[in-house]
This record gives C-alpha cells, structure tokens and sequence, in this order.
C-alpha cells in the first residue's frame, strides 16, 4: 500500500493535527498522481488557531517596527535561498512551468517580506498644532487577521497577504486554496526560523467550510481573500455581521488596446504573456484583445505563428513554456468554454482543444493555448471570467469606441494600452475603469505599487504603502495644554 506524506495544520508556532479526523488528497496536475494527504481543518480547528494569533498578536504588537523588520528581513533572505527547493513544490502543486517559478513566484514573495520589512519601522502617525492644545494620530495594528489564498500563485499571495499584515503588528491566521496546500507550511516554517513569535502566523488547511469559519470568528478583525467574485461576496457578507475589515482581489475579464501605431512585435509579446502565462489561470490577464483594423490581419497572424511554436509539455522541463491547469475540472470547464466559442461562430486561429500527443500530456490537464478572432462582444468567452489560456481578438476603429467596448463588463481589475502616442495612451488610461492600466506592457506587478480592482474585480489594494492602510487604524489623541471653558 503507498502513503504520502501527510500535511498538517500550522498553529502556535508548530506543525499540530487537525481535530476534525477528516483528510483530503492534492495530485499534480501534470501527471494525476498523488502528492499528499491533507487534514482538513473543522471549526475547533480555527478557534484554535485564531486563540494562538490572539496570544501571539500581544507579543509580536509589543515590538518596536525594527525589530519586527530584522526577523522579516531574514525570512525573505531564506526564501531566496530556498528558491530551487520551493519552485519545485509550487510547480508539482500548480502544473506552471518550472521557468515560471523559479524566476518569479518565490522571489516576488521575497520581494514583498524584504519590501514590508522596511516600511515596518517607519509606519507613524500625524501631528496636528490646535493653538493653545495640539493633537496626534497613532497608526495601531487591528489585531487578528485573516488570510485567504488563491490556487495561481499559493506561495507570492501567502507572502502578499502575510508581509504586510506582519509589518503593521498583526498577527495572521491563513488559509491556503485546497487544491495547492504545501508551500503556506513551508512559509509558516521559515517566519518560525527567521524567529517570528509562536502564534504570529498559522496555517489551516480546508475547503469552504474552513475558509466560511475563520471569515465569520468574532475575533478576527480583517479578512483578505484573493479569488473569484462569487466567493468575494460570500466573505462580505459573513464579514458584515462582525463588520470585519475586508479587502478582496478578485476575478478580471480585461481589455488589451492595440492601436495602429504600437509596436508590433511588443504587443504581440504582451498579448501572449497577458493570456498564456501560467496556463492563462492569472486574474489579471488581458482576455480581451482589442486590435485596430488596419493591422488586425498582421497581429493576427504574427499571433499565431508564436502561439503555435509554444512548448506544452512536463512542468518540470525547463523548455516548457505552457504547464498544465490545476485540475481535471477546470480542464473541463475551460473545454466547455472552447466548444462554446466555437458554437457560438468565433474562428479558432490557434488551439482550440486539449493538447495531446504523448503520455505526459495524456496523463495531464493540458489544453492548447487558443487564440479566437472574430469574435462579438456578446460572446460568453468575451463576458465571462474563463481562468485558462483562451484569448479573444476584437476588432475596433477609433478611440471612443474602443473605450465604451472596453469598460463594458462587470470587472475592472486591468487593462493595457499599446500605442506609440503616449498622449492618447494617458488619455485612454484615464478613461479606463480598471486598478491597473500599463501603456506598453502587460502584467508587471511590482511590490513597490498597488495592485487590485474597480467594480466587481474587488476592494481595496494588494502592495506598496497602500497596503498599510488595509492593516492598521487611526486613533486620534486630543490633549488639552490650558483650561477647560465650561459654557454652564
């Protein structure tokens, strides 16, 4: 009989067992074999967890801002030296390309711990001159947070969410997606190691259910949850009864403009990376390629010649350049969303299917990377979120028209402008209803500036000094230097 290794909850500074008896399995997706056993955590779980933040938010908001900095700045230093070993983790539980994971997942988690370590001694209040009194804000940390990560990028939101919340003197309570449980614990395993406070950071594994608990425990001050909009609303509306602190990073469907006067050969690298990167699960990416007429033949097809050289194939392989989706029933649904494209009369240019051919790719949740033009606005693969690598290309003819077109969806996490005009390029941002908008680049993310949506993409900001905002309050302290004038 084979056994896997077992993954366990991380509570007080230590690798426990679940109460709840309860296990599940995480396979890679790649080959469909079994990874580990997985114990879920139950309600009891979460009071536990939550009780051991409390204990260790007393010690870890006692410390001076350096002090707190010095042991983030160690953390990040160990996962930069441990790039290669969590790489390989991130890829056997995501299916993305090793090239991917080593050059950005565990170093942009480093980025975000080293970048928050030195804000840390840094976070002050304001001084107010009143006259004859004066008064001063302090910037206080809100106590117990939650953290709730999404399955693209396990261990760079672990750290996203972590880096800040710790830096302000907060204490956090995490929940990793199910379906990619192993690099939370090993996080939790380096803060310990850098010398973080037993309790400052745990780990509960779990589905739904855990994540419902932990967003309705009546000493959890903040909730942040990166994922899909339906589960945004979920934690909203569980947050409003405690009127929990809440940021969400959610779902996108955005617009990529390509006007007649952009860079060719940029545009079409930043449409291939704005939809294939990590197999097309980034809830950022630019679904939604509006081109110009005038060189929408050309686009096209410069499109098509690099996306059908593309390398799908064995994670693990450097060469690789699109891995495999998460999971058999996302495959799926990415599939459903393919055939609905073509039904619905969009011309497939590239892909089209599920890539096949060999017995990795057989064993695997590989589907082709697939271009579709011709397409409508009204196109459920137009509107609606698909999380794979399916890219849609519309045309457009002038400004005013591909704007209204653009902001015409429900999201509004991001969008990006291609155009040698850097006037209309500002103009269009401007006009854009996104969080986000690069001119002449596609899915740059650094630490150093915010990251999150408008409308249904979400609320609130991911990095850079606007993350501080989400994890600390204001106190407003008056002090009287003369009399008091009763007026009776």
């Amino acid at each position: 009989m084979t056994t896997f290794p077992i993954v366990q909850l991380f509570i007080g500074g230590a690798l426990v067992d679940a109460s709840s008896g309860e296990i599940f399995e995480t396979r890679n997706p790649a080959t469909g074999d079994h990874l580990a056993q997985v114990q879920h955590a139950n309600v009891a779980d979460v009071d536990r967890a939550v009780e051991s933040a409390t204990k260790g938010f007393q010690v870890w908001s006692a410390m001076t801002g350096a002090e707190r900095g010095r042991i983030l700045n160690r953390a990040a230093a160990i996962l930069r030296e441990r790039n290669d070993e969590l790489a390989r983790m991130e890829v056997l539980d995501t299916g993305k390309p090793i090239s991917e994971a080593i050059a950005v997942d565990v170093l942009s988690g480093a980025d975000c711990i080293e970048y928050f370590a030195g804000m840390a001694a840094t976070l002050h209040g304001e001084h107010f001159d009143l006259g004859g009194s004066f008064a001063y804000t302090r910037r206080e940390p809100l106590g117990v947070c939650a953290g709730i990560g999404a399955w693209n990028y396990p261990l760079q939101i672990a750290c996203w969410k972590s880096a800040p919340a710790l830096a302000c003197g907060n204490a956090m309570v995490f929940k990793p997606a199910e379906l990619t449980p192993l690099t939370a614990i090993k996080l939790a395993e380096i803060y310990r190691e850098a010398g973080l406070p037993d309790g400052v950071f745990n780990v509960v594994q779990g589905d739904a259910r855990t994540g419902e608990a932990l967003t309705a425990h009546p000493d959890v001050a903040k909730v942040s949850l990166t994922g899909e909009v339906g589960t945004g609303k979920r934690v909203m509306a569980a947050a409003a009864s405690t009127l929990k602190h809440v940021t969400l990073e959610l779902g996108g469907k955005s617009p990529l403009v390509v006007f007649e006067d952009a860079n060719l050969t940029n545009a079409v690298s930043a449409a291939l990376l704005a939809n294939f990167y990590t197999q097309g699960e980034v809830c950022s990416n630019g679904t939604r390629v509006f081109v110009h007429r005038s060189i929408h033949d050309e686009f096209v097809e410069a499109l098509r010649v690099r996306t059908d050289a593309l390398i799908i194939g064995d994670p693990l392989d450097p060469a690789t350049h699109v891995g495999a989706l998460i999971s058999q029933a996302h495959m799926a649904k990415v599939l459903a969303y393919i055939d609905a494209g073509i039904a619905a009369g969009a011309v497939v240019v590239s892909g089209g299917g599920r890539a096949s051919g060999n017995a990795i790719l057989d064993a695997g949740c590989f589907v082709r990377p697939t271009i579709f033009d011709a397409c409508t606005d009204d196109m459920a693969i137009v509107q609606e979120e698909i999380f794979g690598p399916v890219m849609t290309v519309l045309v457009f003819d002038d400004e005013t028209e591909v704007v209204a077109r653009a902001n015409d969806t429900r999201f509004g996490l991001a969008a990006g402008v291609f155009t040698q005009n850097l006037s209309r390029g500002h103009r269009v941002a401007a006009q854009l209803e996104a969080g986000i908008v690069w001119i002449n680049n596609y899915n740059l993310t650094p630490i150093e500036v915010p990251f999150g949506g408008v409308k249904q993409s979400g609320i609130g900001r991911e990095n850079s000094h606007a993350a501080i905002e989400h994890y600390t309050q204001r106190k407003t302290v008056y002090v009287e230097l003369g009399d008091v004038d009763a007026p009776y």
